[in-house]
């Protein structure tokens, strides 16, 4: 009896002595919680599965992109940044990436980010000849403008943005003015919001600027109107972006690369939790119906997070070892 007994303590101390080293070997673990819903979803995500699953002591701390890869890479934290728009600071990423300061996992966002001119899908079903904005220019007047209806809309990036120099100069590439249009500025991203929300509850037309992953897109299905030619750096280095470029010439989407990115210390340190955020990313039509359902129901990042694992479980359970998928199921329950 005495024996059992003593066994029994035995495995107990050295199970117990296992999950502490887990624990010990993930250790305290900073994350970014940037301040846009998509990245704080995929923060608090990250949070929950790194916590539960594998026994790491994982703790926001408020983020946005360039400073927090400054703070990466000056002072080594935060150690994981969930949802890196890499164009913002590619320069400086990929000198980091190649002196071994900071290390790219899998990417957030399986497609990158969206940038296009839209049209809402039932009007593509129902106009199937338009499928460039080449083909769009050519019907003002099926998109007649709110302010002068004799004339077609073109709905406008919100001021202020580096979008609406792009959408301005694409305007004036595919000969906006010409063809009979007219550039609406929408003001704001609600005035642009709402501009869509509009159309779609009175199925109206609409032709203009969006982005993704956005709640919008997830509520609202559009079809992307696709730009005819290919993506030229050059020409976009020289006029697409520029602002008042007097000769714009119609240029593809610069392709928008957005990275899970790490400490190389983490990296080193993290085992399995590192093995995680390798494989850890969502598409964009699974995260633009994440943001419409927060937008629905006036929910956090932690709300979201929850919400996407309890509701993708075939997804998430393949980022993660059976064990740490046990743990996560059991703690959101």
């Amino acid at each position: 009896m005495k024996k059992l007994l003593a066994s029994t303590i035995l495995a107990a101390g050295l199970f117990g002595y296992a999950g502490s080293a887990s624990a010990a070997e993930c250790g305290t673990v900073t994350i970014a919680n940037m301040n846009w819903p998509s990245a704080e979803a995929l923060a608090n995500l990250d949070k929950i599965i790194l916590s539960e699953g594998y026994g790491c002591d994982a703790e926001l701390v408020a983020g946005d992109t360039v400073p927090t890869f400054t703070s990466m890479l000056e002072k080594g934290q935060p150690d994981i940044a969930p949802e890196g728009w890499l164009n913002t600071v590619r320069d400086l990423i990929e000198k980091a990436v190649k002196e071994e300061r900071l290390v790219l996992a899998a990417p957030a966002i399986t497609e990158g980010g969206t940038e296009s001119w839209w049209i809402p899908k039932y009007f593509a079903d129902a106009h199937p000849e338009i499928k460039t904005i080449a083909d769009a220019m050519k019907h003002p007047e099926l998109f007649p403008a709110p302010e002068d209806p004799k004339k077609g809309a073109v709905y406008n990036c919100p001021s202020g943005w580096a979008c609406q120099i792009t959408t301005t100069n694409f305007y004036k590439a595919y000969g906006g003015d010409k063809n009979g249009f007219m550039l609406v500025d929408t003001g704001s991203a609600a005035g642009l919001d709402g501009s869509i929300a509009k159309a779609y509850e009175r199925k109206e037309p609409w032709l203009g600027y969006y982005w993704g992953p956005t709640a919008i897109l997830g509520k609202y299905p559009m079809v992307k109107l696709d730009n005819g030619v290919p993506f030229d750096e050059a020409e976009w280095k020289r006029c697409t972006v520029v602002a008042d470029c007097p000769d714009p010439k119609p240029n593809g989407w610069a392709k928008s690369d957005i990275y899970t990115v790490v400490t190389k210390k983490f990296s080193d340190a993290a085992g399995p939790a590192f093995d995680y955020l390798k494989k850890r990313q969502l598409s964009t039509e699974e995260f633009n119906k994440l943001l419409a359902w927060m937008v629905d129901n006036q929910a956090t990042g932690d709300d979201g997070a929850k919400y996407y694992l309890k509701n993708n479980e075939a997804v998430w359970t393949k980022w993660v070892s059976p064990e740490a998928a046990e743990k996560i199921k059991a703690a959101i329950q």
